[in-house]
């Protein structure tokens, strides 16, 4: 096959940084095509979280003494570079949780449901596109505040339907909330646009960046969202870890998740006061490993400049689009621009349902994903039970894109 992507990344270098990507799979090369269910880790990564606990291990925020004040200085400096990292305003804008989807409940349990901004009757609008993640905490809203949720719809190419924000956005609609890439189409939404139609009915605006914070360059104060929600391991950093980025007026709004220590300002028997944003959102001894880790994964990625994985992501998935469709009777899904989608792709083939296809690919040393990935909303969409995953990062190249085609005329071979 032409190896037509530009080199955009020094991807064999990149690969020397990632010791999963050394092992054998049954005497075949590790081809992994799955880094927006998690991605790899550098060896940058794992050495700063074993730098932690080898030699500054000791709990933030509480300790005068030397170590406690280094991981205090790790812990802080971490939030400051991934603050920087998105555009923030202001390393205090970010709350460390464990992940997005604890990140999107906190902003539904504590914007949603604790904050008095909702009232029977009033209306939170999402999409179709959404993880499930972006759609059950909402689900928790309406059946305690007696709001009505409502969905944007995707056209058959998988693109937002904008003109149906223009209908479905009314005085009522308090919370707007959507994928900003998506993790099955990899459809990138206009948040930007989004925002601007929420904020036009005093609304706020709610987006799961799991899929765009780690491929793309973002900026939250150009995008101009309220909150927005990011995990650490989808981008190089350790799991356990996750982001919720908020304008300091929303956070100030929003009531906290958990209660207990660290959380608080003061206590009495009785009575409680919250500490300031953002720690009345980290009660408890915080993932201080995670967080550090995850700084030393934004500092990888810094280095490599998102512009370029970004324009690196773009080439594979056009490699990897126009190889595909050779392969007979498969089908993907998403749109057909790769400046509209981000670096995934879906499909489906005729003769082998996408865990058979997922399974033969394994024997291959080729790791997707196959199932429904958590949105089955958008599945239904399609009439679709399921379909086969990759998606591709910074450590793969047409290579990786070569030996997956090659495994998928093995499935045809296997199914006849």
């Amino acid at each position: 096959m032409a190896h037509a992507a530009k080199v955009l990344l020094n991807v064999p270098d990149i690969k020397k940084d990632f010791p999963i990507l050394h092992r054998k799979m049954r005497d075949k090369p590790l081809t992994y095509l799955d880094s927006t269910a998690t991605a790899q880790k550098p060896q940058q990564v794992i050495d700063a979280v074993v730098d932690f606990y080898s030699r500054y291990n000791a709990n933030v925020h509480r300790a005068i003494y030397e170590l406690g004040e280094e991981a205090t200085r790790a812990y802080e400096g971490a939030r400051e570079r991934i603050a920087e990292f998105i555009g923030a305003k202001d390393p205090m804008e970010i709350a460390f949780t464990k992940s997005t989807t604890e990140s999107l409940n906190l902003v539904a349990y504590g914007y949603g449901l604790k904050s008095g901004r909702l009232k029977e009757g009033d209306e939170i609008l999402g999409t179709v596109l959404e993880h499930h993640s972006n759609h059950v905490p909402w689900h928790f809203v309406r059946d305690l505040k007696g709001v009505t949720l409502k969905y944007v719809d995707v056209d058959d190419e998988g693109h937002l339907r904008m003109e149906q924000y223009d209908d479905l956005i009314t005085k009522r609609t308090k919370i707007v909330t959507v994928a900003h890439v998506s993790n099955v189409l990899g459809t990138i939404s206009d948040v930007k646009e989004i925002a601007k139609r929420a904020h036009e009915v005093g609304a706020v605006c709610v987006v799961d960046a799991a899929q765009s914070v780690p491929h793309m360059p973002v900026n939250v104060r150009a995008l101009d969202c309220d909150f927005f929600a990011f995990s650490g391991h989808k981008m190089l950093g350790p799991t356990g870890i996750g982001v919720l980025y908020g304008k300091k007026e929303m956070l100030e709004l929003t009531e906290p998740l958990l209660g207990g220590g660290e959380m608080i300002s003061e206590v009495h028997l009785g009575s409680a006061k919250w500490n300031d944003v953002p720690y009345k959102f980290e009660g408890g001894t915080p993932n201080i490993a995670g967080v550090i880790g995850l700084g030393a994964a934004v500092d990888y990625l810094a280095k490599l400049g998102m512009p370029a994985v970004r324009q690196h992501e773009m080439e594979l998935t056009a490699y990897a689009l126009k190889e595909l469709a050779a392969v007979e009777g498969l089908r993907t899904y998403g749109p057909k621009s790769v400046a509209e989608r981000g670096g995934v792709v879906s499909f489906t083939m005729e003769k082998a349902h996408p865990h058979d296809i997922a399974s033969i690919l394994d024997v291959e040393g080729v790791c997707i994903r196959s199932g429904h990935h958590c949105a089955q909303p958008l599945m239904d969409r399609y009439d679709l039970a399921a379909t086969a995953r990759a998606s591709f990062y910074v450590y793969n190249d047409v290579e990786d894109v070569d030996r997956l085609v090659a495994a998928l005329q093995k499935v045809n071979e296997v199914f006849g």
